[in-house]
């Protein structure tokens, strides 16, 4: 009976030496892991001219709105979208009822302000009329005179007419229609003749790197096989409320050019002149990146890994600008990012 509690001692014992000796062994392969074999580069800023990436509508520098000076009853349009016009051509006509009515109107108010006046003429020729009633029926007559200017000149405009050659692009209203005055009816352009043009959007960042003449290439889907150099024409100065972004004009600088239409979707590429300072980082470096901001870990000491957050700048292939945010570092870390956190020890391996 003592022997065999002896041997269950010496079993019992055997078994607590051996766990502690299997939790000294997982004690060191945690502490081995603590420090994290990582690559680092050295930073510093560079001045980088990146390209700017966009798509837009292709359009042309006369596009019009036409529309009636007065409002009514549209009578009859005469075109419809894709029409050829010429110069003069008429296009569209409102019903012409109650122009006419003011019209005649106005002129029966010059006829009896004429009357008047010539009447107050003779009478003070004849001392019988003073020379004050005469000169306010002159100062009648000139004003139904001008009256009946404007409402004729208003009667010639109650019908739209080409301004130029070109195509009808969009027909917004059809007959029987009752329209204001300067509600659009037709958009016109003068493809044959102008030149044509990208409007695009871009970023407030995006925008103020460009300046009007930085130099573009555009290509389209329905061009496959052609690019197009452009020139920066204009910069809004003002945001889209609609698309949140900054307009952009780029021009083609080849004036004849075949096989585009109004409304078709092209892409730009835009080299801007003007350089921007920031630091080049291959994009794998890039923690948790969203719109205009990301987290990196950095070194200073190659021995502890800190996460700091970082703001964005353009892309470029595989790597990345970044315009702030890295001013206190000296190294970033480029391997190792997935199992560090902020604090970790590190061991750089390059």
């Amino acid at each position: 009976m003592k022997m065999k509690l002896i041997y269950t001692t010496i079993i019992l014992a055997t078994l607590g030496i051996s766990a502690c000796k299997s939790h000294k062994e997982k004690e060191v392969a945690i502490g081995s892991q603590d420090t994290i074999p990582v690559k680092v580069i050295s930073l510093k800023v560079e001045d980088a001219s990146h390209t700017i990436s966009a798509s837009g509508q292709f359009t042309t520098n006369d596009e019009t709105l036409l529309s009636f000076k007065n409002g009514g009853i549209i009578n009859r349009i005469l075109v419809k979208e894709g029409d050829a016009v010429r110069t003069g051509q008429l296009l569209a006509t409102v019903n012409q009822t109650e122009i006419s009515a003011q019209v005649q109107q106005v002129n029966l108010s010059y006829q009896k302000a004429e009357r008047d006046y010539n009447r107050a003429s003779k009478l003070y020729k004849d001392s019988v009329a003073t020379l004050e009633q005469m000169q306010n029926a002159k100062t009648a007559l000139q004003v139904a005179k001008q009256q009946l200017d404007a409402v004729k000149f208003n009667q010639n405009y109650s019908e739209i007419r080409a301004t130029s050659n070109g195509f009808i692009l969009k027909k917004l209203a059809n007959d029987g229609q009752v329209v204001g005055p300067g509600t659009p009816v037709l958009q016109i352009n003068g493809a044959n003749q102008s030149k044509w043009i990208l409007k695009i959007g871009l970023s407030d960042a995006q925008w103020s790197v460009l300046k009007i003449g930085d130099g573009a290439t555009i290509t389209t889907d329905a061009l496959p096989q052609k690019s197009f150099q452009a020139k920066v024409t204009r910069k809004s100065e003002g945001i889209d409320a609609q698309s949140g972004t900054f307009g952009i004009e780029l021009t083609l600088t080849d004036s004849k050019v075949q096989g585009l239409a109004s409304g078709l979707f092209g892409k730009a590429v835009i080299i801007p002149t003007k350089s921007t300072s920031g630091y080049s980082i291959p994009y794998d470096a890039l923690l948790d990146g969203g719109e205009n901001e990301g987290y990196v870990f950095v070194t200073n000491d190659d021995k502890i890994a800190r996460k700091v957050k970082v703001q964005l700048g353009a892309i470029q292939n595989d790597r990345i600008i970044i315009s702030g945010g890295l001013e206190n570092a000296t190294s970033l870390i480029v391997s190792g990012s997935a199992y560090l956190t902020d604090g970790s020890k590190i061991k750089v391996v390059n």
